[in-house]
């Protein structure tokens, strides 16, 4: 554990912010700015004004899928959250057991006996087949990566996985928000269609407060973006495990986009966790940025450190979250717990929906 706060569950955004009040766009959402162990308050409108001409911000395109279907193995309910799509075309899958409010329980053991049970039980055997809407099927086999049996391997039958999430998917959602929303709401003002369908499992959600007049302001000041693409997988709720391998692009122009902001004195700023570990992935020792892609399996950490990144935008996280391993290493462990008691302190929201946290480099060391 690192940060060690408790997060009230009022603190919780249960809505996004455009429904939580009338006149109110995605960017009506608070911002914690952090430079070192100072802290200040701002509205996240207000960005542009604490960025500077040739700072540059790393954005992650990737569109969020409606990766979860509701299914059966035997006759017992489940939910599954489509996580990743592997190359040989099986996908990594968490099972969860569905509460009757629209969200989703973590999973305990799975009953495929002629009675069924009410709850997913834990050892699901390999070969247990998922049927899903449309006819489709999913044959489970061995565990994601050897970390426990929450992601397992499936192998899809009887219809395109991808053809199931658009016509019978919804977008994953957690208990702490107050109802299911369109995919358009999962979906940040950068999202691009990939070519093949990919998407990621959970929104990168701390682009979520742009809108495309926040854009246009940011470049108007002579502040960049560099695009990334980086398809998450299904985060764990209860578990909080360091992230698996995930698929992940640089291209081109943006390495030279953000070699070019180093060396002209800007500030390179990920916008999100996501984004940290698509360019870092695709750092050298040295700090220069290549174009790269693949599967990365980084997992930044403060003993890791960063080598491009400088600043970090991202959501409030979990104390007890890995993410919160990447925002030490990006602007040390007392700047990230100063803040976070600040920010329960002024009772910020927590989550995809909540507000942002802003860490930059304090000014004594850019």
């Amino acid at each position: 554990m690192t940060t060690a706060v408790t997060v009230p569950e009022e603190l919780s955004a249960r809505v996004p912010a455009e429904q939580r009040g009338p006149g109110l766009d995605r960017d009506a959402v608070r911002l914690l700015v952090s430079r070192g162990t100072e802290v200040a308050h701002h509205a996240f409108r207000e960005l542009p004004a604490l960025l500077r001409a040739g700072d540059l911000l790393v954005v992650n395109t990737s569109p969020t899928l409606a990766a979860a279907v509701n299914g059966r193995i035997g006759h017992t309910r489940v939910v599954v959250h489509f996580s990743t799509c592997g190359d040989d075309g099986r996908w990594a899958v968490e099972l969860r057991e569905p509460d009757g409010r629209g969200t989703t329980r973590a999973r305990a053991a799975v009953s495929t006996g002629a009675g069924g049970s009410a709850r997913v039980r834990a050892g699901v055997p390999a070969g247990a087949v998922v049927r899903l809407p449309g006819g489709a099927r999913l044959v489970l086999e061995e565990p994601l990566g050897g970390r426990g049996e929450r992601l397992r391997w499936a192998r899809p039958a009887g219809a395109e996985v991808l053809r199931v999430l658009r016509e019978h998917g919804r977008p994953i959602r957690y208990s702490y928000t107050e109802r299911d929303q369109p995919l358009s709401v999962y979906q940040t003002v950068f999202a691009l269609p990939a070519p093949d369908g990919a998407g990621s499992a959970e929104m990168p959600s701390a682009a979520r407060p742009f809108t495309e007049r926040l854009v246009v302001e940011l470049v108007s000041r002579g502040v960049q973006f560099a695009p990334v693409t980086l398809h998450t997988g299904v985060a764990s709720a209860e578990a909080h495990e360091p992230p698996y391998p995930e698929r992940y692009r640089v291209p081109e122009a943006s390495a030279r986009l953000i070699n070019a902001a180093r060396a002209g004195g800007g500030r390179v700023v990920a916008v999100g966790t996501t984004a940290v570990r698509a360019v870092e992935s695709a750092a050298g020792p040295d700090g220069v940025v290549r174009a790269a892609g693949g599967w990365t399996d980084l997992v930044v950490t403060p003993e890791r450190g960063v080598r491009a990144v400088e600043g970090l935008l991202t959501g409030l996280h979990e104390p007890e979250a890995s993410h919160l391993l990447m925002l030490e290493a990006v602007a040390g462990r007392a700047a990230v717990g100063r803040a976070y008691e600040e920010a329960l302190r002024g009772r910020y929201l927590w989550h995809e929906f909540g507000d942002v946290h802003l860490l930059l480099p304090s000014e004594t060391t850019h």
